[in-house]
């Protein structure tokens, strides 16, 4: 195998997935390039201590296990890679949701997004809110309409209101936009605070998100509860959950930090925890943007003890993504609001958005993260009778 293969024996991301000779069979596999390890069957044929875990219907019980499981069988997978009855063509298989999702949470830890952001909706005051440097900020999201990458996008329809409208309108979204996010997954609950050099022993894996943003909905509800309909209609994740220790090779410092820190939020003597993962997006097979994960001012390992300081428990499962990933450059930006400073176009109907992303590994090698696919489909037909169809 290639050494640029963001899919080699370093990465060895898990997921699920079925094939048509058992469409209701639920299986764990192991991607290695364009194939896919049968990880239950070659386990129970090995007589894997962990056999279990792995001829399970979705990845829960192997999150569950806890890192020392995972590091166990991680070593396992690698032996297993070159067992060809147990390797699938990944065209034959069909892909699943790896998990169920239990929590769903979204920060807002790009300063470079935050204060485009800033800078569209409030021109006249700061980017960054009073509160930016000081915590990560973040929203409880709705983890039931979480899906897999491939499935299709129904443009959600709410109320939308314009500074030109007298009175609010219903109908499909007009602004709806992407936003290129990266996703950790959450392995071993947890009852109590989770600390900075808590984070590996509670977060399985990495993937990539879209967390798709109808921005007219978004700017009439938010105010002053924050992402509501605008936010909950989908989204999308990856179908494979590239382990954490892959990405040791990729760890980079964060930004600087501007604002003293709180204690429980201070890494300055801490292992570096940001993640050097380089991200592409396309639309409709074009070249849209490619943001850097390095630039990131909040790490995970932030993220995770913030949304636990206050005694709020963990569950495998949970799912908390980075917010929209932007860079300083104008080629770098993570959604279409900011590509065109809020003016559009966004999304129309149709239209297919894929976000890519690899990593920096050990000896020149790549980390691969499984893409991200959505199709945008025409709002529901109920909307056809609202008071604006508001066809894009």
């Amino acid at each position: 195998m290639p050494q640029q293969d963001p899919f080699g024996p370093d990465t060895l991301p898990y997921g699920v997935f079925t094939t048509a000779d058992a469409p209701e069979q639920r299986r764990i596999g192991v991607r290695y390039g364009e194939r896919v390890l049968d990880a239950g069957a070659i386990a129970t044929v090995r007589g894997s201590a962990h056999a279990e875990l792995l001829v399970a219907p979705d990845l829960g019980p192997l999150l569950a296990a806890g890192r020392p499981v995972w590091q166990a069988v991680r070593a396992e997978v690698r032996d297993w890679i070159s067992e060809e009855p147990f390797l699938l063509p990944l065209a034959d298989v069909t892909l699943h949701l790896p998990f169920e999702v239990a929590d769903y949470v979204d920060f807002y830890a790009s300063e470079h997004h935050a204060t485009n952001v800033g800078r569209i909706f409030r021109p006249d005051g700061d980017a960054l809110t009073p509160n930016w440097k000081h915590l990560p900020i973040g929203y409880h999201g709705r983890a039931g309409t979480v899906v897999v990458t491939g499935t299709e996008v129904v443009r959600p329809s709410g109320q939308r209101k314009t500074p030109a409208d007298d009175a609010p309108t219903f109908g499909p979204s007009r602004r709806l936009d992407i936003e290129a996010e990266v996703g950790f997954v959450v392995g071993t609950p947890s009852s109590a605070p989770v600390p900075l050099d808590g984070f590996r022993d509670h977060v399985f894996g990495v993937c990539l998100v879209n967390d798709w943003s109808a921005r007219d909905l978004q700017a009439w509800e938010y105010v002053p509860l924050g992402p509501f309909l605008g936010k909950s209609f989908a989204t999308s994740v990856s179908a494979w959950i590239t382990p954490l220790d892959a990405f040791d090779d990729a760890r980079t410092a964060p930004p600087e930090r501007t604002h003293p820190l709180l204690p429980y939020l201070d890494d300055s003597a801490a292992e570096p925890a940001g993640l050097d993962i380089r991200i592409d997006v396309a639309l409709n097979g074009e070249p849209l943007t490619s943001p850097p994960f390095s630039t990131m001012y909040w790490t995970a390992a932030q993220q995770l003890a913030h949304m636990t300081v206050n005694g709020a428990t963990l569950r495998t499962g949970d799912l908390f993504a980075s917010g929209t990933v932007s860079g300083p450059e104008e080629h770098q930006l993570g959604c279409l609001l900011e590509l065109t400073k809020g003016k559009g176009p966004f999304l129309q109907d149709g239209d297919e958005v894929t976000i890519t992303a690899w990593a920096p590994g050990p000896d020149g090698s790549r980390i691969g993260l499984g893409e991200v696919t959505g199709r945008i489909a025409p709002a529901a037909p109920a909307a056809d009778t609202a008071t604006d169809a508001g066809a894009p």
